[in-house]
């Protein structure tokens, strides 16, 4: 079972760090656009920064669960590595929408949750490859 990596605690924010990050996430949540882009132009490239704060507090307190006794279970750190997993995205600005995007995610889920290791990431994708195209036949086959 994998280490879990996300007991140590985070650094406080800034309390004007905060106050813009959450500026922003409510202008988006409310669609006011020129709002966000104001509070963007203020804040400059140092609000990507921010929202990965905010980002790790929002996501590391609730992926990383543990069972009803206090103690980490199996389900703590699969939840714990997607957890990580959707940080890593963000931290590198992954675009779901496009090819390059999806790929590499899957590449990083494979890596982060299919493999203890983090090696052995062809491997994996060969097995589920074989998996897929099996199912694939099977499925050829009985309409065919």
């Amino acid at each position: 079972m994998p280490e879990n990596t996300v007991t140590a605690p985070l650094a406080p924010m800034e309390p004007n760090d905060v106050a813009d990050a959450f500026a922003y996430i409510r202008a988006i949540l409310a669609g006011d656009i020129n709002t966000a882009c104001a509070i963007a132009d203020d804040t400059g490239p140092e609000l990507h920064r921010l929202l990965l704060d905010v980002a790790a507090r929002v996501f590391i307190p609730i992926t990383a669960a543990d069972d009803h006794d206090g103690e980490p279970c199996e389900h703590s750190f699969l939840a714990a590595a997607l957890g990580r997993l959707l940080l890593e995205l963000l931290c590198h600005s992954v675009c779901l929408a496009s090819a390059r995007g999806i790929a590499d995610t899957i590449v990083r889920f494979t890596e982060n949750i299919l493999t203890e290791d983090h090696g052995g990431v062809g491997e994996v994708l060969r097995q589920l490859e074989a998996a897929g195209m099996k199912q694939a036949m099977e499925a050829h086959r009985t309409t065919a």
